[in-house]
């Protein structure tokens, strides 16, 4: 009993101590009482803790997808998330542990992230039954979208009304402000003009005048969305993905983002699952250069995961320029992580590959090479606006298999540099996400970019069901053969458990030609030796070299082909050619 006393008093002050940082000494009585009515709300009670390290392993492999992803033929009597669910089962389930459903909730733009209620599902999409069911088959990952809300939600309708508690749920700024110091993710205007009860005002807009920043210096504000949270949790959603977390903070005069106040909401998310859920998973959603976005793994107190916005544009400038040195060199920096803590490593998302997460990583003139060859290809740039006005590149809009191809570039080459980029990625430490267009090896979606307007949809085609079965059935395609030799990728790493997500990781130099890591489990019983050919010519590779860990006198596979891959005292690597070494 005294262990217990003395757990729940240790708890009690985590908590005063984040509310203190937060709202100060006067609002810490206040924070507490609402707190302990969301816990009574959810019948909450404290649990011993869970090492996520039990929780997460090398067989677990995310799916990134949209609710409405595949959908059902016209007229066809089923919901598009049950379409997606039946597809899933009959094609991933053996290779796919998690499925992270991006918003599933109802939405007025900007593909489901502008929400008007966080608490129902879409109906055009399924229901929570949908979500339950899904479930049972799979570990689920959800948005907590965090920094605003749909101005069509009852939230921001009861705030043009000036109706409580709503009325101070955003951020009226008068437009004189200067705000010149704010960073920006968008072009697009950072006030909108809307008409109120009481006049006219301008709102706090950090993404679209669509989606209105919600105001956390306001008590209120955050409980309601660890009301939100807790109700996931209580919906099966054992997984939240913290979206666009680092803006968050707001106050004029700053640049706006990984303010403190941020930081130690994210702890205190962070301390409400240890003590309440340590079963879940908390992964922040930080699109900013590396080192701003590692940073969101506190001392171990904030972010379970972060996601790996570097790795992207890096694979993809190491394959393209045919020189792995800044991936290598950018390996090599990652430093040991705090225990329960480790990377989500994806190459494409929903949105394009962020280019200021490579900021610093390569030189200015390789960047912009990048991005005019990204051009060259069909491909999207999207622009925010610096501090002195000007405009630079944010994002590239284009799928991560036409990223790899070109108008002299021939379709083999073209799918083994893309699966050249996706070994190398589920080979780093961390738990891998994989794109559904990744995994479909889809091309660039531009009629619906026509269709839109928005760069974003190049990247988020909608498969007809009974296309992509044909698709997949149909051998001589290349969604076929990428589908495949992804699941028999997955599958042969499944059986490999040097591949921990919180395993150990060393990067070695072999030169601009080849990336080369080592990797092993929790108790260094396992290890596996990773190199890739990132050129479009062989390379052979002596293992004599004193910078890799191999023996003259063994002999070695590669574990994915099961083929002898030291022949006369070298390794070979074919153009693009990734091999997986037991050591």
């Amino acid at each position: 009993m005294m262990d217990q006393n003395n757990s729940a008093q240790h708890n009690r002050k985590k908590l005063v101590q984040h509310f203190k940082v937060i709202y100060g000494e006067d609002q810490v009585d206040d924070c507490l009482e609402q707190l302990d009515k969301l816990i009574k709300k959810y019948r909450l009670k404290p649990k011993k803790p869970i090492s996520l390290q039990e929780i997460w392993s090398h067989q677990d492999h995310v799916l990134i997808t949209y609710g409405d992803m595949v959908q059902p033929k016209e007229g066809e009597p089923v919901s598009m998330l049950y379409k997606l669910h039946e597809f899933l089962k009959q094609t991933v389930k053996d290779a796919i542990t998690t499925v992270h459903i991006l918003p599933f909730f109802p939405s007025s733009s900007d593909d489901g992230f502008s929400v008007v209620d966080y608490k129902s599902v879409d109906t055009t999409l399924g229901g929570w039954d949908d979500i339950e069911a899904m479930s049972k088959d799979f570990y689920l990952m959800g948005d907590l979208v965090m920094n605003h809300v749909s101005r069509y939600s009852e939230w921001f309708k009861n705030y043009l009304e000036k109706k409580e508690p709503y009325k101070n749920y955003f951020i009226e700024v008068d437009p004189d402000e200067d705000m010149s110091m704010i960073t920006r993710p968008r072009s697009s205007s950072i006030l909108t003009h809307v008409h109120t009860k009481n006049g006219e005002k301008f709102v706090w807009s950090t993404f679209s005048d669509d989606q209105m920043d919600v105001d956390f210096g306001n008590p209120d504000v955050l409980f309601e969305y660890i009301d939100i949270f807790f109700f996931y949790l209580s919906k099966g959603l054992p997984i939240i993905r913290l979206d666009a977390v680092a803006f968050i903070g707001k106050k004029l005069g700053t640049s706006s983002i990984h303010l403190e106040q941020t930081h130690e909401i994210v702890k205190l998310i962070r301390s409400l699952i240890d003590i309440y859920a340590p079963e879940a998973t908390i992964i922040t959603e930080t699109n900013v250069p590396h080192r701003e976005n590692i940073s969101y793994f506190g001392d171990g107190d904030e972010a379970h995961m972060v996601y790996q916005f570097s790795l992207p544009p890096l694979l993809l400038h190491a394959i393209l320029t045919e020189n792995a040195s800044y991936l290598r060199d950018w390996s090599a920096s990652l430093k040991k992580l705090p225990e329960n803590c480790t990377f989500f490593n994806f190459t494409a998302s929903h949105d394009g590959i962020g280019v200021r997460p490579i900021e610093g990583l390569v030189p200015h003139d390789e960047f912009d090479q990048l991005v005019e060859e990204i051009r060259e290809k069909g491909g999207l740039i999207s622009e925010k606006i610096n501090r002195d006005g000007s405009h630079s590149p944010y994002e590239m809009n284009i799928t991560y298999f036409d990223a790899f191809g070109g108008k002299n570039i021939s379709t083999s080459i073209q799918e083994n540099r893309f699966i050249c980029s996706q070994m190398i990625a589920m080979s780093l430490v961390g738990v891998p996400g994989i794109y559904f267009h990744n995994l479909t090896a889809s091309t660039n979606n531009v009629d619906g970019v026509a269709e839109t307007g928005r760069y974003r949809t190049i990247n988020r085609k909608k498969w007809d069901y009974e296309e992509l079965m044909e698709e997949i059935k149909n051998t001589d395609t290349t969604t076929s053969r990428i589908f495949n030799r992804m699941k028999a990728i997955i599958s042969q790493r499944k059986q490999q458990p040097a591949f921990h997500p919180f395993g150990g990781q060393k990067t070695y130099d072999l030169g601009r030609e080849l990336f080369c890591i080592e990797r092993w489990n929790l108790d260094d019983t396992e290890r596996i030796l990773v190199i890739a050919n990132v050129t479009s010519q062989t390379v052979e590779q002596p293992i004599s070299s004193p910078k890799i860990p191999l023996s003259e006198d063994t002999e070695y596979f590669d574990i994915l082909i099961g083929g002898k891959c030291v022949i006369d005292g070298e390794i070979t690597l074919k153009p693009y050619c990734v091999v997986w070494i037991k050591v």
